[in-house]
């Protein structure tokens, strides 16, 4: 009898040890202060997004520096690096489409922002590696007729990317 005991107590006690481990390394992945920001937008220029894609490294640096606020002070922590690994607007900015409402089928185009934000420490050791992918209904920008619609979707996809990178690398 003790000894299905004692593998019952060891079998629900391995998922919480998991569990508490999990937390742990989370925590200290979770950094205090960040030293510095680099944005790789390589990926973007060789599928051709020419000067956007610098426009969407600026605005990203600048999103992020204004997110992580206290907790960027230069020198004084690991490197943030990011690399944006893709950008796609859907064709459409329209809204479901088909005269139907939410929950009757009709679908909700939508953009996404694809990056890697990397926690880098002393010695280029790498303390936590964070894929963010992040979705934003195209309609989300306003009317699709006005003439800087495709700038206000990529201010929106950058803003939301940043924000989901903060809560990864400060909590």
């Amino acid at each position: 009898m003790s000894t299905r005991r004692t593998v019952l107590a060891a079998s629900l006690a391995a998922p919480a040890m998991v569990l508490a481990s999990l937390r742990r390394a989370e925590a200290q992945a979770q950094v205090s202060s960040i030293g510095a920001i680099h944005v790789d937008v390589s990926r973007l220029a060789a599928q051709g997004w020419g000067s956007n894609a610098l426009a969407i490294k600026i605005g990203l640096e600048q999103e992020l520096t204004a997110a992580l606020g206290p907790a960027l002070r230069r020198g004084a922590g690991p490197t943030l690096n990011v690399a944006v690994r893709g950008v796609f607007l859907n064709s459409y900015a329209g809204g479901g489409g088909g005269g139907g409402h939410v929950g009757s089928g009709a679908s909700q185009s939508s953009d996404s922002f694809d990056s890697e934000a990397t926690l880098v420490g002393r010695g280029n050791r790498i303390i936590a590696t964070y894929p963010v992918l992040t979705t934003v209904p195209a309609s989300a920008a306003g009317p699709w007729y006005l003439p800087d619609i495709d700038q206000r979707r990529l201010t929106g996809l950058i803003q939301t990317n940043a924000a989901w990178i903060k809560r990864y690398v400060s909590g």
